[in-house]
């Protein structure tokens, strides 16, 4: 019988984790299945994630109709039933946790994306998210906006776990990376214990070319089409090696500290032309995640072809073409990460509405 290719990614060093959660995926074992069949390491989730499950489906009505009835408000409800299942999502992976060392077997709750320009605003939900979850196995997942790299300094010195999200920069990659080790420093020179705290960045992939290829086509190189996404993440693999091969790292890494793990998210196909496993084939390394909505990982697991290939052509032998073709990275990087705060605010906002709605009718 032959490997599992999900399986063969873990053995490969990326950990494939799940984009997707809901209150029915941990009740009907199905959760534990994807971990002891398919090689499931871990769990991320998003206002946009949670939206879909909690206006979707009924699993949550009487919690709602209760809070409701004790005068909590939409965001306090929706805060209640995020914890209560990512704490549950923890309880399912607690052995994987166990079994990696603390490396896998995270689940992440993202902080309110209505806080990604406010730093004291982050810390505060930060801390007060991670204090709720009380699982040693949870994520918090804080934007790599301006405003949010120092909140994630402050919160890997407190000793939170962080999963940096929305990163398209290659460039505010390394400023992530910076402010991770500072937090860990922070502790060191504190005499506090640095090896059991664990950080992913989260680089988002094909919505690059998502953004790029029209513009590709207007221009006239079709020949570069989905092209930009893979060479951008490469050439943020490339400064994650470089960081974490340096003396500074070794200092820390003496000390039990872990590399964080470049994640890559967004790794679904939004163009009908290519492979369902484009972006994931492509980026197989070892010590990075991949986090794949459902639709991803059963084609992953039906067509994968695991194999390292990240280091199979030059980064620069597209992204050096992509400015002779007119296109500004830095500009669609930056348009990106403002787009990627707007949609997950507007997917919380549209949350925080359906909550109330249901509350409205569950207590009348």
């Amino acid at each position: 019988m032959s490997e599992n290719p999900l399986v063969g990614l873990g053995r490969l060093g990326q950990s494939p984790w799940y984009d997707f959660i809901t209150r029915e995926l941990m009740a009907s074992g199905e959760l534990a299945r994807l971990i002891a069949e398919d090689g499931l390491k871990g769990m991320t989730s998003n206002p946009t994630i949670f939206e879909k499950a909690i206006a979707g489906s009924a699993d949550y009505d009487a919690d709602i109709g209760r809070l409701a009835a004790e005068g909590r408000s939409p965001a306090a409800i929706f805060e209640a039933l995020a914890v209560a299942d990512v704490r549950a999502a923890c309880d399912t992976f607690a052995g994987v946790y166990e079994a990696s060392g603390g490396v896998d077997g995270m689940v992440s709750l993202e902080v309110s994306p209505t806080l990604a320009h406010d730093t004291p605003g982050t810390i505060v939900e930060a801390t007060r998210l991670w204090a709720s979850l009380d699982r040693p196995n949870a994520m918090i997942k804080i934007p790599g906006t301006l405003a949010g790299l120092p909140a994630i300094e402050a919160c890997i010195a407190a000793g939170i776990n962080v999963n940096v999200t929305l990163l398209f920069a290659v460039e505010r990659y390394e400023m992530v990376i910076e402010a991770y080790l500072l937090g860990l420093e922070a502790r060191m020179q504190r005499g506090e214990p640095v090896d059991r705290i664990a950080s992913v960045a989260s680089f988002f992939v094909s919505r690059v070319d998502t953004r790029i290829d029209p513009m590709l086509d207007a221009a006239g190189h079709r020949d570069l089409r989905s092209r930009a996404a893979i060479a951008n993440a490469q050439a943020a693999y490339r400064m994650f090696d470089t960081w974490f091969t340096s003396n500074r790292w070794a200092t820390l890494a003496a000390r039990g500290a872990a590399v964080q793990r470049p994640l890559w998210a967004s790794t679904s196909t939004k163009d009908p032309a290519l492979p369902d496993t484009y972006y994931v084939e492509a980026l197989i390394a070892p010590h990075t995640v991949n986090t794949l909505p459902p639709d991803t990982f059963r084609a992953y697991r039906d067509q994968g072809r695991p194999a390292v290939r990240i280091g199979e052509g030059d980064p620069d032998a597209t992204l050096g073409p992509l400015t002779e073709a007119g296109i500004d990275l830095h500009e669609v990087t930056r348009f990106l990460e403002d787009d990627g705060v707007a949609k997950f605010a507007a997917s919380y906002h549209a949350l925080l509405t359906g909550i109330e709605t249901k509350a409205r009718i569950l207590i009348a």
